[in-house]
């Protein structure tokens, strides 16, 4: 039954993000994400370039790697971050996120939400 599981939740990513087993990806030199802070409706859009952190409002973004599909820039995004709070020990969030499918690995956070937009290769 577990097995079973794992497979329908590995069929629903794929199925989810339009991925195939046969779909190569490329690195990119950096990432858009879309930043909101839920108290004051403030939208922003976050250019960072890989390996650097970026401050949005009170959160320290780190973009780890952004990966999209080869041949297709403009395709969908997977964005490794690592994100913290002013103030706070530990992280907030670390891991993948998917530009097409924002909720399947979203960041839980009172305030804020961040997501992926694009990646960006100059």
């Amino acid at each position: 039954m577990i097995r079973c599981a794992a497979r329908i939740a590995a069929l629903a990513v794929c199925v989810a993000t339009g991925a195939t087993a046969q779909d190569a990806t490329e690195s990119a030199s950096g990432a858009v994400l879309r930043g909101l802070d839920k108290f004051s409706g403030q939208v922003v859009d976050i250019e960072m370039l890989a390996g650097r952190t970026v401050r949005f409002e009170r959160l320290n973004i780190t973009l780890t790697e952004c990966r999209y599909p080869s041949g297709n820039p403009s395709g969908n995004a997977y964005a490794g971050l690592q994100i913290s709070e002013v103030g706070r020990e530990g992280v907030v969030f670390s891991g993948w996120m998917i530009a097409s499918a924002p909720a399947l690995n979203a960041m839980e956070h009172a305030r804020y939400d961040v997501w992926v937009m694009r990646c960006t290769t100059s």
